[in-house]
């Protein structure tokens, strides 16, 4: 479990195919010290678990199923990265829950510079819409962001200078491929109500109607 607050940044120095899979070597900075092996760590919001360790280095497995499902697909060496060590039970809580386990892959459709922020625009499949509303958090390269400007399958975030430049942000351009994770508590509320919803049985199924009635929609 992590929180979407970006520790350092970290350097892919090698990736080697192998059948359906890939092995994932990055170089850590110079403040990220100290991963063990079986640790978790999230490397652009992807959890990743380290199966070997050096001094400046770790070293991670990539299933067919992370190849597909992320960025990580396309991924080429000595591109930036976003590193996140895995909570603890102490840790505050700065962003929102992030479970490392990545919905889609999105696109950067725009990029404009503005006094104080930078707004970044994104695209992403549209079966995954009903998971990104109007002030919703999602997290990108595993960075929790807040979503505006939702429209179709297209959203916008703010980001301000101190996180431009400690993530790898300030390294994308337009068309670069992102993952993206929608919030893990609203999709399971999405998945309770749909099911309530949708029930077969007719008694048990709850209407548009009863809802409005009790106040949960308007």
């Amino acid at each position: 479990m992590f929180n979407g607050i970006i520790s350092d940044l970290g350097t892919v120095s090698r990736i080697v195919r192998q059948n359906e899979g890939a092995e994932l070597t990055v170089h850590r900075e110079e403040g990220f010290k100290g991963s063990e092996a079986g640790e978790s760590i999230a490397v652009n919001g992807v959890c990743l678990t380290v199966r070997h360790s050096t001094e400046d280095t770790f070293m991670v497995d990539l299933s067919s199923e992370t190849l597909n499902r992320t960025s990580f697909r396309n991924i080429k060496e000595r591109a930036r990265v976003n590193l996140e060590r895995a909570l603890q039970l102490s840790d505050k809580i700065s962003g929102h829950f992030v479970s490392g386990h990545v919905d889609c892959v999105g696109s950067i459709t725009s990029i404009e510079h503005k006094s104080g922020e930078i707004l970044f625009c994104f695209e992403y499949p549209p079966e995954y819409i009903p998971y990104i509303i109007e002030k919703g958090s999602v997290a990108i390269d595993g960075i929790s962001l807040t979503t505006f400007s939702c429209v179709n399958n297209g959203f916008t975030v703010s980001i301000i200078p101190f996180t431009f430049s400690h993530t790898n942000l300030n390294a994308r351009k337009i068309g670069d491929t992102v993952n993206i994770e929608c919030d893990m508590i609203g999709k399971y509320i999405y998945k309770a109500c749909e099911a309530i919803l949708l029930s077969d049985d007719v008694e048990k199924r709850a209407s548009i109607e009863l809802l409005r009635k009790q106040g949960f929609v308007k």
